[in-house]
């Protein structure tokens, strides 16, 4: 999929140079300017300005005031150095004149201007120092640009070895495809913004107190936590007793005290839809929507956003930048380095001779002692139980690290034994490594990679162990011994290498992204370190972290909203937009590179994916031929057949028992021949003889299966003999033709890409079926040998893939053969094989009875009796939903659902066991579900039958829920005692939602598709879990015990930690109330607590394991960090950005890397070549692509002809769209009956109506009624346009809330008509749909998870206590609540402090022994099962299928006019010319119209009759034998098309190859075979009509001579002749051609005119033939006696003919033979000047 756009071009150009040209003429007077190290004195010099940038803010100074100074020096020097550059460049280049002055290079201006902003700081900084300008003021915003600086360190890295012309076609369309979804993603913003004004409005109704005044509202008059409400009382929060609910605005609060966020106007409105979907703080929204508004239409709002925008619109992003980086990845190859292989770097290659005198590379390993170790050291050394020891002395050292805890704080940890084990294993990996000195020499050993990273641990925990530095930051040295053990899986190693194998990539983009960081830290720092009450950005430090946490989108609205609220309402816009831009680029683009590099690394080389494909359809071939082992268990028993014993024989022996099978068989056969002998009856029963036949036949499938293969073999051999002899012919009139040069002197024309395809066809069959002798000719150079000898060799092999293809079909014929046959075995030698639960035999009537229950399914599709064709009928969508499943599936599955929505009416407070209606669910399931196995097993078995029950998880999964529910139904226990076995067992029956997935088939699909991937996704896993072990060891030894603080911020000392203190409580996150004089926060009194903070600790490995999977979720490392920065010091917080660096760019990345290259693979697309994937892009957007429904232009000029042109126009069409988007700018506030502003915007709406009336009015009088009803968008702008009306004609009628909603509604509508007018969001819409529609299954199966989740959740946490998330909003006291809280946890909002809620234990609530329902405890174990299984599963692999499926689809709209076989252009021609010939608009046509349609195209698609006139046979041929002469479609029509294209040997996979190769030969050979028979009927009509003119011949000249008699004899008066009764005939013959007209030329035909016909008078003595027939050409013959001519009149029609006749009425064989041979020849050749229109009728 990535290597989609390599080209085989090979561009000549210069090498690309985007850098600066440094190197300055050599003849220049200033010679230092050009010396190498100036060059990277001034790069080290660009760091050290940006580091001089980062350290001048006033809190910097403040808190170190001789930096002041240490800037000043530092920006001196700087300015001057970069001073002295810029003047000398300015000496030698010149300053405006010449062609490289200094203005006209970019990178020279981007120098000055550095320049100019140093100086610029200099001078701020002189005049800060001498306090002219005070150090807060906004001047310092005069510093933002030096840190673009940065770039000078970076920029010599921007030459490419690429032409300059590709790097730019790169930059300008990777450009375009980001601005274009970037417009893409700007229209759901704005839609959603509308939306949200129109539904929402204001959130500024709150709970107050009763006794609240205007202009008085403070934190004590709020509600605690502060709570909105809604005015009406019937929908929304109601406040309780003793508050009432008040608009803060009309209070007396300000904008920027009530917040930024909310749907106040449009500007707002975006700006919190894109907060809402980045995910951060959405569902805050949503409950405060829930409160204020009806809780549908929040719900309906925030979900849908979520999925569109967070989900799809968003991913989108991740397409785009993994398509560009694809492409650029492939060009810059070269530059990167192509990857190799996991080769170690102890070895080398060499050539070396073997004994056949050949030369191979050779291994040769330089681990080869070098040392002056003894030979026996040398040994034990190399010898794998060595390593295999120090392998598990790793380990053992890690389990050891990973035992460390917290014992207090009096024990000494020096001397610990932990300390002594780690002394022990610090010596012992130091004799390690001295032994492997010792043996490989010190040169030896660090020559390799791995030796060198063991050399560093040896250093590092060798200082670690030093006392003063235990427990140190050498401590990493430590935890990273775990990294060895990747050398124990090969598996493991060979995905590592393969990830992080080649770092040139990713290191770059580390680096990148750290420069990204910093540059932007320090415009940020200087951007807002004046602002007053803001601390996140007074030094670099933490300007720096509030960067890094809008990188990783954890509480970046927080920053911000702090942010915004400092700088005031003025520059708030402003700044928003920033942060917006920046968190843009860094989460949609930057992350999104991380996923591209990690794919690309993912992907495999080229020439190896042909290679992968083979061995793929080897795999999917499914040649084992055993059984399963639990149908080989039958033969483990002796055979035992079933024997019958002959009675009614007389005989004078015993009769011993014979075989049942074979007395059956004999019997069958005896009927057989009875019946066949009495056929001849007249009472024998024809269908008593076919029965016999029937069952005759069941019985010897074996026999039948060896004939029908014998007589497949001798056909496929005749097949292969008629395509040999056929391609002879071919190949030989090809090479003709090249020969004799028949093209010189025409005009040169550019040759349609059908017609090259279908010459590199023919030219491919003669190399393929000629040797090279054959095909050598004298005049031929050793190039062209060459190439010929190449082509040759590449056919073979192509050859040979065909064969191995073969090999591997008939591989798995032969396996399911002799499954089969063991089968067959087993059948008749085990009497109790394939008897369900060895009671019902195989043939009982019961059995097949079940069977046909439980297989039979509707089935509408309708057969053509004739032609054997599917029908397509109206409701053919509903009817394949129907057959999908069988009857009984659908009922189960109907009854399943319905299970299921009795289960969401439980509760702990509505509980089954209590709830009489609810148990008639439980029972109807559990009787349907007996039923049902019931009927299954006695059909197929339960286990040791061919189709058991039980055959795969499925089956087995159903016996477990059956199991479950049985039990539960009969056990029905009234008192479920809390983490018992009867909750386990009510957890269990929550499964019962995962039964559809064993019921429909695409669900099941889903699963393997999941499971497919296990491997890799393991992989991933094991990596991040060895990632957090290393920190979590790291963790544990530094931070053990050192988080535990008191709870009171004033006491520091534990021993003071006694006693109660006041602590204030958190009243609202949204709103900015300031404290007054004298006013206090609301608190309570609480006691004083020593303790670790309450969701995290890093006592132990698990409670630090658990921190770090929070953390690796991206949720709470925020507290994480400003923990540890507060409690251990603030250079630990280098720990925490470390671990969420590599796990959040590296770590993450990894599983949506890994999903989407699971799902590529098991789509098949990741193992396509690049043609192979274009290939299938191409028909990707074949099977989008529709018809035009747009009706031609009226033939005259009138008014219609001028209202067609008028609708038609660019200029139309553009004043349509921008007047849409007028009219939705008028929704840019809410429309409120009480507004007195909703009265003129609705007036102004009505106005637009009207001109979309009247837009509306012009259409259909320019297309005629029927022809706009044919358009979709045309019925859908009708249909707007109507409610408009209506809306209008009720607004002025009415004029009340109603009304207004539904004009809002009309204009939202009419909003979305804008994607249909623009093509790009057409294609971007299209994409998301496609999306949408493949993902279908997907999104059930999660909705499937999610459902048995929230069930469980009911059960286990439906009592919990409220908490810090657990509320009234966000519980699992019900089941809808607990999808609503799920779904929440899908997006990742808080979901570890609401498992954090879930966990709570006594002492800090009330437990109880009897039931689970009466207790709010929590379950510790439960919930760390529940909320890490479920987060793992739905957002780290369910959602990736997504984002795998968007980039899937994604290409349909990243392919440009050079990536396509079919551009844009061709298939909107292709479009324009079917709506020519399709006049109806129904989207087929018969199959004669297809030839019309191929002469109509032109460009890419043209077919020329004068060159490609067998390629136009075979084209209308296919057709018709496709489609047995019926009606095609316009994706018929359009998918030949695609094939006859395209190189099928590079873009056809090998099956499909195989079979549209047999297609085109069958073709070929059937359309020789038409033209051999018409002309063998016109060699026949020809010869008969030579004889009859050599008769008519020899009869005229005797009348001749007798009239010559008579008239000698008797002398007329009048002069007369007469035509003869042959003439009449010939005459009759001839007039049976069609007209001719040497004045009347038709250049293209017209679909009134099909018989038609022309001949140009330049066609004389070439081949001809009439309607339907082939005809020789008539040359001209000596004339002996001619006959005038006289008018005949044959039906009407009056010909002219001048008949001319031989007097020799014989034929020369020979010559004939020759004249057949040459018409043959010319028949067949391409370069034939034939009429097109002959070619009409084949």
């Amino acid at each position: 999929m990535l290597k989609r756009k390599q080209s085989s071009r090979v561009e000549a150009q210069p090498v690309t140079d985007f850098g600066p040209d440094e190197s300055l003429s050599d003849n220049a007077d200033i010679l230092w300017i050009n010396k190498p190290w100036v060059h990277s004195l001034l790069r080290i010099c660009a760091i050290i300005s940006v580091i001089s940038v980062c350290m001048n803010t006033p809190m910097t100074f403040e808190h170190y005031p001789p930096l002041q100074y240490v800037t000043f020096t530092l920006d001196t020097l700087l300015m001057f150095l970069y001073t002295a550059e810029m003047i000398a460049k300015m000496h030698i280049r010149g300053i405006v004149k010449g062609d490289s002055s200094y203005v006209k290079d970019r990178w020279c201006v981007f120098d000055g201007f550095m320049v100019f902003c140093l100086w610029v700081s200099l001078v701020l900084q002189v005049f800060e120092i001498a306090d002219i300008v005070d150090q807060m003021s906004p001047w310092g915003m005069l510093r933002i640009p030096r840190p673009l600086i940065m770039i000078r360190a970076f920029r010599i890295y921007f030459r490419f070895e690429l032409p300059r012309t590709r790097i730019t076609n790169i930059l300008k369309r990777s450009g375009e495809q980001i601005w274009s979804v970037s417009i893409f993603l700007l229209f759901f913003l704005l839609l959603y913004g509308i939306l949200g004004v129109q539904m929402f409005g204001t959130f500024t109704f709150h709970c107050v107190v009763n006794d609240t005044k205007p202009g008085n509202v403070t934190w004590n008059s709020l509600a605690i936590p502060d709570t909105h409400c809604s005015p009406e009382l019937e929908e929304g929060y109601q406040c309780p007793p003793g508050f009432k609910c008040m608009d803060l605005e009309d209070l007396g609060l300000s904008r920027q005290e009530l917040g930024y966020s909310g749907f106040n106007e449009i500007g707002t409105s975006i700006f919190t839809v894109y907060e809402a979907a980045s995910q951060e703080g959405w569902v805050f929204l949503m409950y405060r929507a829930i409160d204020s508004f009806p809780r549908w239409r929040s719900y309906f709002y925030f979900i849908t956003l979520i999925f569109f925008l967070a989900w799809l619109v968003k991913n989108v992003f991740i397409a785009v930048i993994i398509e560009t980086f694809a492409e650029i990845r492939v060009q810059f190859q070269q530059m990167w380095g192509s990857r190799s292989s996991t080769t170690s770097t102890a070895t080398t290659q060499m050539f070396h001779e073997d004994p056949a005198g050949g030369w191979q590379l050779v291994a040769v390993d330089v681990n080869k002692p070098q040392g002056r170790a003894p030979a026996c050291l040398q040994q034990m050394m190399r010898s794998s139980v060595f390593h295999m020891f120090i392998l598990s002395m790793v380990t053992v050292d890690v389990i050891v690290a990973a035992s460390n805890y917290h014992k207090g704080e009096s024990f000494r940890r020096q001397y610990d034994e932990f300390y002594l084990a780690e002394v022990a294993f610090t010596v012992l990996f130091d004799l390690e490594a001295l032994l492997k000195i010792w043996c490989l020499g010190f040169t030896g050993y660090i020559s390799s990679s791995l030796h060198k990273f063991e050399l560093l641990l040896v250093i590092g925990t060798t200082l670690h162990v030093y006392p003063d530095l235990y427990h140190s930051q050498f401590t990493y040295f430590q935890v990273l011994r775990v990294v060895r053990l990747i050398k124990i899986s090969p598996a493991l190693e060979d995905f590592v290498y393969k990830i992080f194998g080649p770092g040139k990539k990713l290191g770059s983009l580390v680096v990148f992204t750290a420069s990204l960081l910093i540059v932007m830290s320090a415009i940020s720092l200087q951007m807002f370190c004046f602002v007053e009450e803001l601390d996140r950005f007074t030094t670099f430090p933490r300007a720096f972290m509030s960067m890094f946490q809008i990188l990783t989108q954890e509480g970046w609205v927080d920053v911000m909203d702090q942010t915004l609220n400092a700088v005031g309402h003025m520059w708030a816009p402003v700044v928003a937009i920033y942060f917006i831009l920046y968190h843009l680029f860094a989460t949609l683009i930057l992350l999104s590179l991380f996923v591209a590099v990690i794919l690309d690394n993912l992907e495999l080389d080229e020439d190896l994916k042909k290679l992968k494909q083979l061995k793929q359809s080897e795999a999917n071939a499914d040649t084992k031929e055993k059984l399963p082992l639990r149908l080989r268990i039958f033969e483990k028993f002796p055979n035992r057949p079933q024997m019958v014993k002959i009675s009614k024989l007389p005989s004078d022996f015993t009769v011993p028992k014979i075989r049942e099978s074979f007395m059956k068989q004999f019997i069958d056969r005896q009927q057989q021949d009875t019946c066949c002998l009495l056929r001849s009856l007249p009472s024998a029963s024809s269908s008593t003889c076919d029965h016999s036949k029937r069952s005759a036949i069941e019985d010897n499938k074996y026999i039948d299966q060896k004939l029908r293969k014998s007589v497949f073999s001798i056909r496929a051999r005749n097949l292969l003999e008629k395509e040999t002899a056929v391609t002879k012919i071919l190949r030989a009139c090809t090479r003709q033709r090249m020969l004799s040069g028949s093209f010189e002197g025409q005009p040169a024309k550019e040759r349609s890409i059908l017609s090259v395809q279908h010459h590199i066809r023919q030219e491919r069959r003669s190399l393929r079926h000629g040797s090279n002798s054959q095909r050598i000719s004298r005049g031929k150079s050793l190039e062209t040998l060459t190439q010929d000898h190449s082509n040759t060799v590449r056919y073979r092999n192509a050859q040979r893939e065909d064969s191995e293809i073969k090999m591997i079909q008939e591989k798995k014929e032969q396996a399911e053969m002799k499954r089969k046959v063991q089968e067959e075995e087993l059948r008749e030698n085990h009497p109790y094989f394939d008897k369900p639960l060895f009671i019902v035999g195989r043939e009982h009537r019961f059995r097949n009875f079940c069977r046909v229950v439980v297989r039979a399914r509707f089935n509408a599709s309708k057969t053509d009796p004739v032609t054997g064709a599917v029908k397509n009928t109206k409701y053919h969508q509903l009817y394949d939903l129907l057959g999908l499943v069988t009857y009984l599936d659908w009922v189960m599955i109907i009854v399943t659902i319905c299970s299921c929505i009795s289960m969401m009416f439980e509760s702990p407070f509505r509980r089954v066991m209590h709830a009489p209606t609810l148990q008639i669910a439980e029972y109807v399931f559990v009787i349907f579900m007996s039923i049902e196995l019931n009927l299954k097993i006695m059909a197929d078995g339960l286990f040791f039958t061919p189709t058991a029950v039980i055959r795969d998880f499925g089956g087995v999964m159903d016996i477990f829920i059956y199991l479950v529910s049985l039990i539960f139904l009969c056990w029905m226990p009234q008192n479920v005692p809390a983490e018992s076995g009867a909750q386990l067992l009510m957890v269990l029956r929550c499964l019962r939602p995962l039964r559809i997935f064993k019921l429909v088939p695409q669900m099941r699909k889903v699963v393997r598709e999941l499971f497919s991937g296990f491997k890799e996704i393991f992989l991933v896993s094991i990596l991040l879990l060895t990632l957090m072990l290393v920190f979590a060891s790291f963790g544990v030894q530094l931070f053990a015990g050192k988080l535990a603080k008191c709870n009171d911020p004033n006491i520091i000392r534990r021993e003071d930690c006694n006693g109660i203190f006041r602590i204030n409580v958190s009243v609202s996150k949204n709103l900015n109330l300031k404290l007054r004089p004298g006013e206090k926060k609301p608190g309570f009194w609480v006691p004083r607590v020593w303790a670790n903070p309450r969701n995290f600790n890093f006592d132990n490995v698990g409670n630090a394991m658990l921190a770090l999977f929070e953390v690796l979720s991206l949720k709470g490392w925020v507290e994480v960090r400003d923990v540890i920065i507060h409690r251990v010091g603030p250079m630990h917080g280098i720990y925490i950005h470390v671990f969420v660096f590599l796990g959040c760019m590296i770590g993450l990345t990894l599983f949506v890397g890994v999903v989407i290259a699971n799902f590529n693979e098991n789509k098949g697309t990741a193992l396509l070549t690049v043609d192979q994937r274009r290939w299938e892009d191409l028909k990707s957007r074949l099977k989008i692509a529709q018809p035009l429904h747009l009706p031609p232009r009226p033939d005259n000029d009138g008014f219609r002809a001028k209202m067609y042109d008028i609708t038609q126009h660019p200029f139309f069409k553009r004043t349509i769209a921008l007047l849409v988007l007028a009219q939705s700018v008028l929704l840019s506030v809410k429309w409120d009956v009480e507004d007195p502003v909703t009265v003129p915007l609705a007036t102004m709406s009505v106005v637009f109506t009207f001109i979309f009336v009247l837009e509306v009015t012009m259409k259909i009088i320019a297309m005629s009624p029927a022809g706009f009803w044919q358009s979709r968008r045309n019925r859908y702008d009708l249909l707007v346009t109507s409610l408009g009306v209506v809306w209008v004609v009720l607004h002025f009628a009415l004029l009340n809330a109603y009304t207004y909603m539904m004009g809002a509604c009309v204009i939202v509508f009419r909003f979305f008509s804008i994607c249909g007018k623009h093509v790009t969001l057409k294609m971007l819409l299209l994409t998301v749909v496609v999306s949408m529609y493949k993902s279908f299954f997907i999104i059930v199966g999660m909705f499937l998870l999610l459902l048995c989740y929230a069930f469980a959740g009911v059960v286990l946490f439906g009592t919990v206590k409220y908490g810090e998330n657990i509320n009234r909003h966000a519980n699992f006291s019900s089941a809808g609540k607990a999808i609503t809280v799920l779904f929440r946890i899908v997006t990742g909002e808080d979901w570890n402090k609401i498992m954090h809620d879930c966990m709570v234990q006594p002492p800090f609530c009330t437990p109880d022994e009897f039931t689970y329902w009466a207790t709010d405890c929590g379950n510790y174990a439960g919930a760390l099962m529940y909320f890490c299984s479920f987060y793992v599963i739905i957002a780290y692999i369910m959602l990736n299928l997504l984002v795998a499926i968007i980039v899937e689809n994604f290409s349909l709209f990243y392919s440009t006019e050079e990536d396509q076989l079919l551009s844009y252009n061709d298939l909107r021609h292709f479009q324009i010319i079917w709506n020519m010939v399709d006049d109806k608009r129904e989207g087929v046509i018969p199959t004669f119209r297809v030839k019309f349609l191929l002469r109509l195209l032109r460009g890419r698609l043209e077919v020329d009759l004068d060159k490609d006139k067998l390629l136009f046979k075979h084209m209308c041929y296919e057709m018709e034998r496709l489609h047995n002469g019926g009606d095609v479609t316009f994706h018929d029509v359009l998918s030949m098309l695609s094939y006859r294209s395209v190189d099928i040997r590079k873009s056809l996979q090998l099956e499909e190859l195989l079979a549209r190769e047999q297609l085109e030969y069958t073709i070929e050979e059937e359309v020789a075979k038409q033209t051999i028979r018409m002309w063998l009927k016109k060699c026949l009509k020809r010869i008969r009509a030579k004889q009859q003119q050599s008769c008519s011949i020899i009869h005229s000249l005797r009348e001749s001579q007798q009239q010559e008699l008579s008239r000698f004899l008797n002398p007329p008066s009048i002069e007369t002749t007469q035509p003869s009764e042959d003439m009449n005939a010939n005459s009759q013959d001839n007039n049976m051609q069609p007209e001719t007209s040497s004045q009347q030329q038709l250049l293209s035909p017209t679909l009134s005119d099909r018989g038609g016909s022309r001949q140009d008078a330049a066609d004389a003595g070439k081949p001809q033939r009439k309607f339907g027939q082939w005809r020789l050409p008539s040359a001209p013959k000596p004339i002996s006696h001619s006959v005038s001519s006289v008018n005949l009149r044959f039906g009407g029609r009056t010909t002219m003919k001048s008949v001319v006749c031989k007097m020799n009425p014989m034929t020369d064989a020979a010559s004939c033979g020759s004249e057949v041979k040459k018409w043959w020849t010319r028949q067949l050749t391409v370069e034939s000047d034939e009429s097109g229109d002959d070619l009409l009728d084949i």
